[in-house]
Order: C-alpha cells, then sequence, then structure tokens
C-alpha cells in the first residue's frame, strides 16, 4: 500500500510536470506590427529571442499603422491582438479609442523622454527621423547634387522620379505638415502645405506609395530615384546593398516614434507585459536599431560606432522636430480624404 501510493504520488507529479509544461508551451501572444524589413526583423531575431525566454508562442500579424488599428477596432469585444506596435501619431488615436490596456511595471528613469508617451497605456520603444532618400549611383553617374532639402521636393528635375507615401501614412503626413510649416502654415493652418503639394510636389511625384516593398521595387526597377522615407526603412534597404542613403534636410528631418501598447482585453495574457518590457531592454534595443534602423530609447544602450549613422541615437533624439498630434488626430481623418480627392487624383 506505502508503494502504490509513492507510485501515485510519481505519478501525479510526472503529470503535473507535463501539464505545467505543456501550458507553458501553448501559451501565445499575438503582436501586430509593421511589414517589410521590421516583419523580418521581429521574425528572425526578436520574436525567437522572446520565444527562448519565455517558452511562450509568438503569432505576428504585419500591417501598416491604419491597418492594424482596424483590426484592432474590428476585434473590439473580441480581441485577438494582445500587443500593438504602431507609429506614436496613431497610437494616440487608438489610446483615445480605448484599444490599449493599462502599461504595468515600465520604468520610465530608464528611459529618454520621448519614450514617455503620457497616456499610462503605451511606451515608445524607438525613434526614426522622417527625411529624404536618394539613389546614390544615379546621383552620381548623372553629376547630380544631393538633395538638401525639403524644398527639393518641388525640383521640376525630379518630374515623375519621386515616390512619397500618402497622407494616411506618417511619412506622407509629415511630408504635408513641412510643407505647410516652410509656407507660413503648419499643423493648425495645413493650407499651404497642400497648396505647395497640389501644384508643385505632386507634378514630379511617380506615385504615392506606402508599402515599403513597392517602394523598394520602385528604386531598384529604376523608375524612382528619389522619395521622403523614414531613416530605420533606409538603413534596411543599404542593408541589402542598394546604393540608397538618407538625408536630414537642412530645415529638419521630423520625428516617428514606434510606439507600443497592451490591447485592451478583459483578461490580458501577462505575456503582454512581458514582451513590452523585452523591447525596451538594452540588448533588444541592439537588434531593434540594427534591424530596423530605430534610434534606442533605454539610456543604457551602447550602440557601436557602424550602427550609429544615420539613426537618431542619445542627444540627437532631442533634435528631431516634434508633430502636433493633438491637432493632427483631430483633422486626420479630413485630411486624408482630402489628399485623396486634391492630391492623388
Amino acid at each position: 500500500m506505502n508503494l502504490r501510493f509513492h507510485a501515485s504520488c510519481a505519478t501525479l507529479a510526472l503529470l503535473a510536470a507535463f501539464s505545467s509544461t505543456t501550458a507553458l508551451a501553448q501559451a501565445k501572444l499575438t503582436v501586430a506590427g509593421y511589414g517589410g524589413s521590421f516583419e523580418d526583423m521581429m521574425r528572425k531575431e526578436i520574436m525567437p529571442a522572446f520565444e527562448k525566454k519565455t517558452g511562450a508562442k509568438l503569432e505576428y500579424v504585419a500591417g501598416n499603422s491604419t491597418d492594424n488599428i482596424a483590426r484592432m477596432q474590428a476585434q473590439r469585444g473580441n480581441m485577438e491582438v494582445d500587443v500593438a506596435i504602431v507609429d506614436d501619431g496613431p497610437m494616440y488615436q487608438a489610446v483615445a479609442l480605448g484599444l490599449c490596456g493599462d502599461l504595468k511595471g515600465v520604468n520610465f528613469a530608464d528611459l529618454y523622454p520621448v519614450a514617455d508617451m503620457k497616456t499610462g497605456k503605451s511606451v515608445t520603444i524607438g525613434v526614426v527621423a522622417t527625411g529624404l532618400m536618394y539613389n546614390t549611383k544615379y546621383f552620381a553617374d548623372n553629376k547630380m547634387p544631393a538633395p538638401t532639402s525639403w524644398n527639393d521636393l518641388k525640383d521640376p528635375k525630379y518630374r515623375k522620379k519621386l515616390v512619397i507615401p500618402p497622407m494616411n501614412n506618417t511619412y506622407g503626413l509629415q511630408t504635408v505638415i513641412m510643407m505647410a510649416r516652410l509656407h507660413g502654415g503648419g499643423e493648425k493652418n495645413i493650407d499651404p502645405g497642400f497648396k505647395v503639394m497640389r501644384e508643385s510636389v505632386a507634378p514630379n511625384v511617380l506615385t504615392f506609395e506606402a508599402q515599403p516593398g513597392k517602394m523598394t521595387e520602385l528604386f531598384q526597377s529604376g523608375q524612382a530615384i528619389f522619395a521622403v522615407w523614414g531613416s530605420g526603412r533606409v538603413k534596411a534597404f543599404q542593408d541589402t546593398g542598394f546604393p540608397a542613403e538618407f538625408v536630414t534636410p537642412k530645415e529638419g528631418a521630423m520625428a516617428l516614434g514606434i510606439s507600443i501598447c497592451p490591447t485592451a482585453k478583459p483578461n490580458p495574457s501577462p505575456l503582454a507585459q512581458q514582451f513590452i518590457d523585452f523591447m525596451l531592454q538594452p540588448d533588444t534595443q541592439v537588434v531593434f536599431a540594427k534591424g530596423s534602423g530605430a534610434g534606442p530609447v533605454h539610456r543604457k544602450t551602447q550602440l557601436p560606432p557602424e550602427l550609429q549613422k544615420g539613426l537618431p541615437y542619445g542627444e540627437a533624439v532631442g533634435k528631431l522636430l516634434t508633430t502636433d498630434w493633438d491637432t493632427v488626430n483631430a483633422n486626420r481623418t479630413a485630411w486624408n480624404n482630402r489628399f485623396t480627392r486634391e492630391i492623388e487624383r
């Protein structure tokens, strides 16, 4: 009887261990984030490291910020996405719409001020600069000087060789804002930006393209030689061997924060907070900088010299131009519709 008792205890212990291991192995976290080179980095570097650390299984849903927020809205009440990674402007919208849950355990003292979105529900995990990109080989072969200014977008020598994302993409939005600022307006007076885009910039645009893969195809085929894009996207393109160069315009580059939030769910997975913390760790921030070209927000992150070129890093983060997101988000739907009607037509 004693032997039976010990055997039963041993069997129960094994079953408990097996159940625990199985539960851990079956734990799943769904992350929504950008596509293109960002998705490649997530799948090849970030996700395997997190899975190894936690034993969880990560699923990734790719899409631009607008797509992912629309996905979260469609899933409201039955949210499949656990963590969302979107641009900082749309993130403020997501928070206002009640799509994000509360952050827990983020130590903002370890982060640069730009990381604190002051929502209590989202945090910036990396910063890229919105500026200009050009094909260095084409420019050299044709003895053309490198672009230096936002106003170069108006130069007719780029007619049908220029690519700019549409206004529902942050890069496109910030282009219109800069055109407004340089011509007497700004977020609170966007009309000058639309006027310059319509009359002087749009005639040079080959296409208003939001998808990173399509953008690189246009450059690789020689159809495009000049673009508005982010420093992170340009770095990823450079890493493929393409002769691309990022330019910080003399008037300044605009900051684009890559933000993250746990989604609003009745019973959120504890893995969501773990994943956010993991994304903010210095070691991960180095991988993030290397794979996405995002400047790190954790103060203790040390980037090797070869990674610092072209990235907002340390004090450089404070020199980026910021966006008045309160004004933008209050008008963005109307502006997007106007852009489609007046500029993309």
